[in-house]
């Protein structure tokens, strides 16, 4: 670990103070998730009228910034961001934000190797602990390489969120310039909404799949944490985590003893992710838990790190694929939506582990301005951005079925996935195959025929 040397010790100052930092054009950092500040943010927003041009970098924002809700025509402050939340996509609809492109376990390599110093990082964290360090709770991912070039580290300290063991996972007193207090207000929550019934249903395809010791890795959504309520009915034993985020589903099964990581080869014994949220509860389940190791995302994201662990199966939703097996995760056209995340890499990771699975999941429709759609299509739509290639993806899991792509021609796999999109569309994607010579005629390709 790379320790950032203070240029002076630690001092207590007042939000308004820390705030006073900031100048005209400068960088700002304010992390990811739990990490984002909120007293100093309220300061800085303060001061909008005496700024101009200050850019801030951040990513999976939970509560509304004041500095965005200050200026709506962002006129002083500018948002930059990894990976969105709906608060985010709703500033980047409204012209206020912009998204930063990058699989989030390069997300270090970046801040070490590309990104300027920051000028004023600004985290929140537990409180000074027994070995002096200010814990970032359950949101390691990359906050130690942001702070380790930066020129001022500031930290908001708070009673707010659980601490969370981990390799990493905080700052030590003589890395930090400046602490201020921060407000106590609790973690910021998760809704987890009742699965659908196609949520149900591709649960269930997903489940009959998972063995025995498979090292799991959830994403984000109904659909994936639909996965885990299966498995709690499955009978699948001694299971494993190895996860970019921890979701509600991964720790349900981890309390109904589903998952031991007895038969991981790193990290045994410990549930290993990169950052999470929940409920109340969930983070009550993760205070002092030494069940649990937060690492840095490079550790957690990085395939060669993935495929350390024999029988990973990572499980990821998309909105859009098209018969080529081209899956578009993270915009609606031109509109971003959320970002790239761990997708592609886990996909990749899994895929390296022995005897590894990843799966694709979406629902075979949606609805848009009242009219019904497939999400599988012949291409994509205009502007739509690939997440994950055709060349890595493996199982694509709708309610109708699942199709593992893995050595099918382009024919094979455009008659796979038509197979399993909602039977309304699969006669037009279909005619529209063999109009543009995707599927040959006069070829038979088995069942899918």
């Amino acid at each position: 670990m790379q320790m950032r040397a203070a240029a002076h010790k630690a001092r207590v100052i007042s939000a308004d103070e820390a705030a006073r930092l900031v100048a005209s054009g400068m960088w700002l950092d304010y992390g990811i998730t739990l990490c984002q500040p909120d007293v100093f943010d309220k300061a800085l927003s303060l001061r909008r009228d005496e700024l101009r041009d200050v850019k801030i970098r951040a990513c999976l924002t939970m509560r509304p910034r004041a500095v965005l809700e200050c200026d709506p025509l962002a006129e002083h402050f500018h948002w930059f961001n990894t990976h969105f939340s709906g608060y985010d996509r709703k500033q980047h609809d409204a012209g206020r934000a912009n998204y930063i492109p990058g699989n989030l376990g390069e997300l270090s390599d970046y801040y070490r190797r590309f990104i300027p110093p920051i000028d004023v990082v600004v985290f929140k964290t537990c409180r000074l602990d027994e070995d002096g360090y200010f814990n970032f709770s359950a949101a390691n991912l990359w906050h130690r390489a942001i702070a380790e070039r930066a020129k001022i580290v500031i930290v908001e300290v708070t009673d707010g969120p659980p601490y969370v063991f981990g390799e990493d996972n905080g700052l030590h007193v003589s890395e930090v310039d400046y602490i201020i207090e921060g407000d106590n207000q609790p973690a910021p929550e998760l809704p987890n909404p009742p699965p659908t019934d196609v949520d149900v249903a591709v649960g269930k395809l997903i489940a009959d799949e998972i063995e025995d010791g498979a090292c799991l890795q959830i994403g984000i959504g109904g659909m994936p944490n639909a996965v885990c309520e299966q498995l709690l009915k499955s009978g699948a034993r001694d299971l494993g985590v190895h996860t970019e985020m921890l979701t509600e589903g991964l720790m349900a099964l981890y309390r109904a003893g589903l998952v031991t990581n007895a038969r991981k080869a790193v990290h045994p014994g410990k549930v290993t992710f990169s950052f999470g949220f929940g409920s109340r509860a969930y983070y009550e389940g993760l205070h002092r838990n030494p069940d649990l190791c937060c690492l840095p995302v490079d550790l957690t994201n990085l395939p060669h790190e993935i495929m350390r662990n024999d029988r990973v199966v990572s499980i990821n939703n998309t909105t859009q694929i098209d018969l080529q097996g081209q899956a578009a995760s993270e915009s609606d056209g031109l509109r971003h939506i959320s970002g790239t995340g761990g997708q592609l890499q886990f996909v990749r990771g899994a895929y390296a582990s022995r005897g590894g699975k990843s799966f694709i999941c979406l629902s075979s429709t949606y609805e848009k301005r009242g009219q019904r759609k497939s999400r599988i299509q012949f291409s994509l739509t205009p502007g739509n951005i690939v997440t994950t290639p055709r060349t890595d993806v493996m199982y694509v899991v709708t309610e109708y079925g699942m199709a593992n792509l893995k050595g099918l021609s382009v024919p094979e796999r455009a008659k796979a996935l038509i197979s399993i999109a909602h039977p309304d569309f699969r006669e037009g994607l279909e005619r529209e195959a063999y109009e543009h010579r995707v599927i040959p005629r006069g070829v038979t390709f088995g069942r899918y025929d």
